[in-house]
């Protein structure tokens, strides 16, 4: 790649760099990606872990009536 050609590369780049910048959508989506990182990076409450403890054993229980 010759220079001149590297050179307008990078400006394309900068430029479509500006207008996701200025893009509302885009900034949405940044907001939103931003805030589900967030909340992966959150605990799960003792308490939820043990509501879905209880559906399991609710659901083998079930699954053990059905099968017998």
């Amino acid at each position: 790649m010759t220079t001149q050609n590297q050179e307008d590369a990078d400006r394309k780049r900068a430029e479509m760099r500006a207008i996701d910048i200025l893009d509302p959508n885009n900034q949405i989506g940044n907001r939103l990606r931003s805030f589900y990182a967030a909340a992966q990076d959150e605990a799960i409450p003792d308490r939820f872990l043990d509501l879905l403890e209880k559906l399991d054993q609710a659901e083998r229980l079930a699954s053990a009536k059905v099968s017998d």
